[in-house]
C-alpha cells in the first residue's frame, strides 16, 4: 500500500473535467485507488464519489493505492495531478 499526500493548486479546484482526467487514468489500474478528505474516502475510479468531495484550491488530500501496480499507479496518478496543475 502507497499513500501520497497532495494539495489542491488549480485556482477553481478540482471540478469536472480534472475530475475526469483522474478517474480515467485511476481506471488504467487495477489497484484499488481512494482518495481521501477530511474523514470522508471515496474510490477514485468513480466520477461521482470524487466530484461529491468538492475540493476546492488549497485542500489537502491523500491518495492511498493499493494492489499489484501500485507503483506504476501512483506515479501515473501524480504525474498527471503535477502537469495538470490540479495539485501538487
Amino acid at each position: 500500500m502507497i499513500t501520497k499526500q497532495f494539495i489542491i493548486t488549480a485556482d477553481v479546484g478540482l471540478h469536472a473535467r480534472p475530475a475526469t482526467q483522474l478517474v480515467q487514468q485511476a481506471s488504467r489500474y487495477s489497484s484499488e485507488i481512494e482518495l481521501k478528505y477530511k474523514e470522508k474516502k471515496v474510490n477514485v475510479k468513480s466520477i461521482m464519489g470524487v466530484m461529491s468531495l468538492g475540493l476546492s484550491n488549497g485542500a489537502e488530500f491523500e491518495l492511498i493505492v493499493d494492489g499489484p501496480d501500485e507503483e506504476e499507479a501512483i506515479q501515473g496518478l501524480e504525474n498527471l495531478l503535477n502537469k495538470e496543475g490540479i495539485a501538487k
